[in-house]
């Protein structure tokens, strides 16, 4: 079955929706992305991720093409077209085209930005097996350039990370750089130490996660205790426990980081707990 995407106002067959070879995203990887997760049909923390997204476009000089309120009426309509119980929908604004290749931005007056969404169904991704077994991590060197607080849609050496940990036969990479992880693939990254939580500090190092920040907040409030700062991987492999998060993974245990289990190598009470009460409130709240 062909999914409805959205392009440029239009809501029209996957197979129909064309972008022009020399929009900026696809030669400058200059445009910025944003992925919203849906349970039971409903938007979870819409409001951090057009928040974020403002940010990334402000960051970019880049102009909206939506405001956030019609930005949110697609979603919804992107979500009852497509049948979506349980899934994600991607989010992509680019520069545009100005009809050839140019370094230099062209005017945002005469050059209008290109906004795609489109959905992905993924039942079962609340209730994934992985939660109760957990997953397994290397580290690698951090080779992004230095604006990862920005959600660009430069994502190549990510990518390249993640088939790395695929070639090393474990789910995920983590990032280090000068002796400190720095985070996931595609994801925060989290030791535990006693209650204590235990993730690096937001500044342009990291991404500044939307499931992050509502995490730490029901953490917070959950009585436990979060310490903000860097961490290297001997300290993470003699933690307690480990854990991502992010708007796909929810809440997900890392039970092994470069072959050393992770408090005996099976999930931890806090993340288990963590990810109940995650998706719990997050039900609650979706929109």
């Amino acid at each position: 079955m062909s999914r409805t995407v959205y392009l440029n106002g239009e809501y029209l067959p996957e197979a129909e929706a064309k972008v022009s070879i020399f929009d900026r995203g696809f030669l400058m990887a200059d445009g910025v992305y944003e992925v919203t997760s849906v349970l039971d049909g409903k938007l979870l923390d819409f409001a951090g991720h057009a928040v974020r997204l403002e940010r990334s476009l402000n960051e970019l000089d880049m102009a909206s093409p939506i405001s956030m309120e019609d930005l949110l009426e697609v979603h919804r309509e992107l979500v009852r077209l497509n049948g979506i119980n349980e899934g994600m929908i991607y989010l992509q604004i680019t520069r545009g085209s100005s009809g050839d290749r140019d370094f230099a931005f062209p005017d945002p007056k005469t050059t209008s930005s290109t906004i795609v969404l489109f959905t992905q169904s993924k039942p079962g991704m609340a209730a994934t097996p992985l939660a109760k077994t957990g997953i397994r991590v290397i580290s690698i060197a951090d080779q992004r350039w230095a604006r990862r607080d920005i959600k660009t849609v430069q994502l190549l050496y990510p990518s390249m990370g993640k088939m790395m940990a695929k070639a090393a036969g474990v789910d995920d990479a983590w990032l280090v750089e000068d002796g400190m992880v720095t985070e996931g693939t595609s994801n925060n990254a989290y030791i535990v130490k006693g209650n204590r939580i235990i993730t690096r500090n937001l500044s342009n190092d990291i991404l500044h996660g939307i499931t992050r920040a509502a995490v730490l907040r029901f953490a917070r409030e959950a009585q436990m205790e979060v310490e903000e700062r860097a961490f290297s991987i001997a300290e993470a492999q003699a933690a307690d426990e480990a854990f991502i998060t992010s708007a796909s993974m929810f809440v997900m245990p890392v039970v092994e980081i470069d072959g050393v289990a992770v408090g005996g190598g099976k999930p931890g009470p806090l993340a288990t707990r963590l990810r109940e009460i995650y998706l719990d409130e997050s039900r609650k709240a979706a929109i």
